[in-house]
C-alpha cells in the first residue's frame, strides 16, 4: 500500500505456491483498506535466476543486495522486460532443450548467440534504458562499444535523438548504419525514432508526408490513412517495393512488438503436492521443456509431468516441436502419478482413459522428469559388449592342453 504496487511476479520454482498464497492475503489486506487500489499476481519462470544472482554482472549491478534478493530482482523485471532481463543469463542455464552437453559447444554457443540477436533486434532496443548485456546483442555493437553507449549516456544524459548517438566515443559510420534501425528512442525529438525505419530511410517517409500534407505525428499508427498508398509511387535508385513496403507496415503499427500477449497458466486450488494428483484429474499447466520423446508440463506441485509424444495430439506427430513450445498454456489430464519416483504421466488427449499408459508413454530411465536435471553432461549409452572369457583354472588347461596333444599324435 505504501509504494502502490500494482503487480506481483511469482517465480514457479520452491515455495511458489505458498508464496501465492501469500500475495493472495496481501492483495485482500490491501483491497479492505484501499479498494481503488488493484493489485494482481502472476506466476512467471525463474528458470536462470540462480545463475544471474550469483553473477559479475549482477553484483556490479546491485553490490549492496543479497545474492537472494537479486534473484527477486530478476523474477520481477522478466515480467516487466523479459527479454531486456534474459540476455543477461547464458542461453544455456535456462534449461529448454535436451542432452545439451552432448553436442559441438562451439556450435551450440554460437546456434543460440545467433537465435538471441536475432531476437533482440526483430524487438528493438530502448537506448535510453538498455543494459550493456542487451546493447551488445543489437546487430553491429559488441561488448565495448555497448559499454561506451551506456558510460556516454550515464554521462551526458538521455539520448534526444539518433544522430547523437554518432557521438559515442569508437561508433563509427559503419557500425551506426548498421545498428541505428534497432536502436529506439521515446520521446525524443523525432517520433520516427521510436519506430523500426532506419535513419537512412527518413527521406522516404517525407516523400510520403509531402504527398498526403500530413505530418508524422498525425499518420503514425493511422491504418486508414496510409492504406491505400502504393509504394512503387515512393521507389528511388536506393529504396525498393519491398523496402517502402516496409516502411508503410512500420508507420501503420509503430512500436510492435512481435511477442505474443502474455499468458500465464491458472493451477488449480488445492493442488500443491504429487500427493494431490489423481487419475482422470484435468488441469491447467505450462510448457517448461519439449524434448525428442514429448514435453514436459508444470501443473504446480514442484515436479513437471511428462506428456508423451505419443499422448500430444490425437495424430501420429513425428517432432513435438510441432505441437507445442515452452512457455505455452495447455490443458492436460493425468493418466498416472507415481509418487515413490517422482513421476507424473499426462496426455493432452483428454478423452484418453486413466491408467492407459504404456510403457512408451513413461518416462525414458535416463532421463528425469525435471527437465533442470536433464542438464548433466549424458554420454550416449554403450553398446552392450560380448561376454568375455572366464579364466580357466591352471590344472583344467593343462588337462586340455594335453589331450589336444594326445589327438595330433593319434
Amino acid at each position: 500500500m505504501q509504494h502502490g504496487v500494482e503487480l506481483i511476479s511469482i517465480g514457479n520454482g520452491t515455495g511458489s505456491r505458498e508464496t501465492d498464497k501469500l500475495a493472495i492475503e496481501a492483495i485482500k489486506l490491501v483491497a479492505g483498506h484501499k479498494p481503488e487500489q488493484k493489485v494482481a499476481k502472476i506466476m512467471v519462470s525463474e528458470a536462470g535466476a540462480s545463475v544471474y544472482s550469483a553473477s559479475a554482472f549482477a553484483a556490479a549491478e546491485f553490490p549492496e543486495l543479497d545474492v537472494s534478493l537479486r534473484g527477486a530482482v530478476s523474477i520481477a523485471r522478466r515480467l516487466q522486460d523479459p527479454l531486456a532481463e534474459l540476455v543477461k543469463i547464458d542461453p544455456k542455464a535456462i534449461g529448454v532443450g535436451q542432452y545439451q552437453h552432448d553436442v559441438n559447444q562451439k556450435a551450440l554457443a554460437r546456434s543460440l548467440d545467433a537465435t538471441v540477436e536475432d531476437c533482440v533486434n526483430a524487438v528493438g532496443v530502448d537506448v535510453n534504458t538498455a543494459s550493456v548485456p542487451l546493447l551488445e546483442r543489437v546487430s553491429g555493437l559488441n561488448k565495448a562499444l555497448a559499454k561506451n553507449i551506456v558510460e556516454y549516456r550515464d554521462a551526458n544524459g538521455p539520448f534526444a535523438n539518433r544522430a547523437t548517438i554518432r557521438k559515442v566515443p569508437r561508433l563509427g559510420d559503419k557500425t551506426f548504419e548498421q545498428a541505428a534501425g534497432f536502436l529506439r528512442i521515446n520521446g525524443g525529438d523525432n517520433p520516427l525514432d521510436r519506430s523500426s525505419v532506419h535513419p537512412e530511410a527518413y527521406p522516404v517517409v517525407e516523400r510520403i508526408l509531402a504527398r498526403i500534407s500530413k505530418g508524422i505525428v498525425d499518420i503514425m499508427g493511422q491504418s486508414a490513412v496510409l492504406k491505400g498508398l502504393s509504394p512503387v509511387d515512393f521507389t528511388d535508385e536506393k529504396f525498393g517495393v519491398p523496402t517502402v513496403r516496409e516502411i508503410l507496415t512500420e508507420l501503420e503499427k509503430p512500436r510492435r512488438d512481435p511477442r505474443p500477449e502474455f499468458k500465464t497458466a491458472t493451477f488449480q486450488e488445492g493442488v500443491e503436492s504429487l500427493t494431490d494428483l489423481h487419475p482422470g484429474m484435468v488441469l491447467e499447466g505450462v510448457v517448461t521443456n519439449v524434448a525428442a520423446f514429448g514435453a514436459f508440463v508444470d501443473v504446480g506441485v514442484h515436479q513437471d509431468g511428462l506428456v508423451h509424444v505419443s499422448a500430444l495430439a490425437n495424430k501420429f506427430v513425428k517432432d513435438p516441436h510441432e505441437v507445442v513450445k515452452p512457455g505455452q498454456i495447455v490443458k492436460v489430464k493425468v493418466l498416472e502419478v507415481d509418487v515413490k519416483r517422482q513421476r507424473i504421466s499426462l496426455t493432452m488427449r483428454l478423452d484418453d482413459a486413466p491408467g492407459s499408459t504404456s510403457t512408451s508413454g513413461r518416462v525414458p530411465a535416463e532421463v528425469s522428469a525435471n527437465p533442470s536435471h536433464n542438464q548433466r553432461d549424458r554420454r550416449p549409452p554403450t553398446p552392450p559388449r560380448a561376454p568375455e572369457r572366464q579364466p580357466q583354472p591352471a590344472g583344467t588347461m593343462a588337462m586340455a592342453m594335453a589331450l589336444a596333444r594326445a589327438k595330433q599324435k593319434k
